[in-house]
C-alpha cells in the first residue's frame, strides 16, 4: 500500500507543479482583476497541496510524529506569511510572494527528506528572517536617504569581506564563514545586499568616466578580496552583477566588452593560481576519469538526475545522500532524482518567473537608484540560480553557490528572504510612482477644465 501511494504521488507532484508553473505566466496576461486574484489563490492552494502530500509520503515511510509536528509548524508559518504580508501591504506583488513561499516549501520538503535536523535549523532561521522581512518594504518605501549612502555600503561590505579573508574559517578550500562563539555566518551573503546598493547608488548619481572609475575600483576590490579568500563563486556573482548594472546605467558597450575581457583574463589567472579551481575544471571536463576522487561529487549528481528520469523515483526511493554536500550545492540533483526531471524543469521555470518579475519591476521604476537596485538583485538572483543548477547538471564547473530559498544555509536563506522583501518594497514604490502620475494627470485635467471654464465665462 505504501509503495502504491508513493508511486501515485510522483504523478500528482508533477501535475500540481505544472499547474502552478502555468499560472506563473498565464495570470500575467489576464486583464480582469478578479481572474488574476483567482489565479493567485489557486497557486496558494497548489503550494499547500504539494506540501501536504509530500509530508504525508514522508510520514508513512518514517512513522515519526515529529514529522507531523514539523509539517504543521511549516504550514502555519507559510500561511502567516501569506496572510500578514497581504494585510500589511495590500498592493504587494502576489507572484513574487507566492513564488517565495513555494520555493521555501520545496526547500523544507527536500531538506526534511535529506536531514531532519538540518531542516529544523533551516526552518528556525527562515521563520526569524520572514518576521524581520515584514519591516523591509516600508523601509524601502519611506527611507529616501538610503540612496545617499553609497560609500557606507561599499566600505562596510569591503570590511566584512576582509574580515572573512583574514580570520574566516575554511570550507572546501575557501574562506567563507566567520565564527563568533557558537554562531557562524557567511558575511558574503550580507555583502550581496550592500554591494548592489553601493553600485546602484553610485551609478544613479553619475556615469561620468571619473565616477565610473571610482565605482569600478571599489567594486573590483570586493571581487579581488573574494578571490583572495578563494570564494570564486561569490566573486563571479559580484563581477557579473556589476557588469550588467554598469552596462544598463552607462549604455556604453565598451565598458561591457572591457569588463568581459577582464573577466576572461581573471578566470585564466585563477585557473593557474588555485589548485581547487583546477580540480573543479577537471571534474567538469572529464569527471568519469577521476570518479573516485575529484569527479565523485559531479558523477553522483549526474547518476541521481539520470536515475530519477522524467517522473522521479519518489520520496525516500532514491539515494541522494550519496552526493557529497547534497543539502547545499547539489540540492537540485536530489529534487530531480526523487521528484523527477519534469518537476525540476518546472522549478527552474518558477525561478525564471522570479527573475522576470525582478527585471520587470526594475524597468518600470522611474527612480534610477531603485531601478538599478532591482536590476542588480534580479541579476544576482538569476545568475546564482544558473550557477547552482548549471553546476549540478555539468553545464558549467561547480562553483559552490546555493539555490536561493531551497538549499540549506542560514546566511543564504536570510539574504534571499531580505532580497525578496527589498524587491517588494521597490514594487510598492513603483505603485506609488504610478499613483502620483495619475494624481498629477487629474490635477492637470482639473486645471485645464477651470481655465477653459474661465475663458468661456
Amino acid at each position: 500500500m505504501i509503495n502504491l501511494i508513493v508511486e501515485l504521488s510522483r504523478y500528482v507532484f508533477i501535475l500540481f507543479i505544472a499547474m502552478y508553473t502555468f499560472l506563473c505566466y498565464s495570470v500575467l496576461r489576464k486583464k480582469n482583476q478578479e481572474e488574476i486574484n483567482h489565479g493567485w489563490r489557486v497557486q496558494n492552494l497548489l503550494t499547500f497541496l504539494i506540501h501536504l502530500l509530500a509530508f504525508g509520503v514522508i510520514f508513512i515511510q518514517t512513522w515519526q510524529v515529529e514529522v507531523l509536528i514539523f509539517y504543521l509548524l511549516q504550514f502555519f508559518l507559510l500561511q502567516a506569511v501569506l496572510v500578514f504580508t497581504r494585510l500589511i501591504y495590500p498592493k504587494i506583488n502576489r507572484l513574487v510572494l507566492n513564488n517565495m513561499c513555494f520555493l521555501l516549501m520545496v526547500g523544507f520538503v527536500i531538506l526534511t527528506r535529506l536531514s531532519f535536523d538540518r531542516a529544523v535549523r533551516q526552518f528556525q532561521i527562515a521563520a526569524a528572517a520572514l518576521i524581520l522581512s515584514l519591516a523591509v518594504p516600508v523601509l524601502i518605501r519611506k527611507c529616501a536617504f538610503l540612496q545617499k549612502l553609497p560609500w557606507l555600503y561599499g566600505t562596510a561590505g569591503l570590511l566584512l569581506l576582509l574580515a572573512v579573508a583574514f580570520v574566516g574559517t575554511e570550507d572546501s578550500g575557501a574562506n567563507l564563514s566567520l565564527v563568533i562563539g557558537n554562531f557562524s555566518f557567511q558575511p558574503t551573503e550580507v555583502v550581496k545586499l550592500t554591494f548592489v546598493f553601493f553600485i546602484a547608488a553610485r551609478l544613479a548619481g553619475s556615469t561620468e568616466f571619473r565616477d565610473v572609475v571610482l565605482t569600478t575600483v571599489l567594486a573590483a576590490l570586493h571581487v579581488l578580496v573574494l578571490v583572495f579568500s578563494r570564494d570564486l563563486g561569490g566573486a563571479l556573482l559580484f563581477f557579473v552583477t556589476y557588469l550588467i548594472v554598469l552596462y544598463v546605467a552607462s549604455k556604453k558597450r565598451r565598458y561591457f566588452l572591457a569588463g568581459l575581457g577582464a573577466g576572461v583574463a581573471a578566470a585564466f589567472i585563477g585557473y593557474q593560481l588555485f589548485y581547487h579551481v583546477r580540480v573543479r575544471v577537471l571534474a567538469w571536463t572529464d569527471p568519469f576519469s577521476v570518479i573516485d576522487n575529484e569527479g565523485y561529487q559531479i558523477t553522483q549528481s549526474l547518476f541521481a538526475i539520470g536515475t530519477g528520469g522524467w517522473l522521479g523515483m519518489g520520496l525516500f526511493q532514491g539515494m541522494p545522500n550519496k552526493i557529497p554536500v547534497v543539502e547545499e550545492d547539489f540540492v537540485f540533483s536530489a529534487i530531480a532524482e526523487e521528484l523527477g526531471g519534469i518537476f525540476a524543469i518546472c522549478l527552474i521555470l518558477i525561478c525564471m518567473s522570479c527573475f522576470i518579475m525582478f527585471v520587470n519591476i526594475a524597468m518600470q521604476i522611474k527612480n534610477n537608484f531603485y531601478k538599478y537596485s532591482a536590476l542588480g538583485f534580479g541579476t544576482l538572483y538569476g545568475f546564482q540560480v544558473f550557477l547552482t543548477i548549471g553546476g549540478a547538471i555539468r553545464f558549467i564547473p561547480s562553483t559552490g553557490v546555493t539555490l536561493p530559498l531551497v538549499s540549506y544555509g542560514g546566511s543564504s536563506m536570510v539574504s534571499s528572504i531580505i532580497m525578496f522583501a527589498v524587491i517588494q518594497g521597490m514594487y510598492l514604490l513603483k505603485e506609488d510612482e504610478e499613483l502620483e502620475i495619475e494624481k498629477e494627470r487629474e490635477r492637470a485635467a482639473r486645471a485645464k477644465a477651470r481655465k477653459a471654464k474661465k475663458e468661456k465665462s
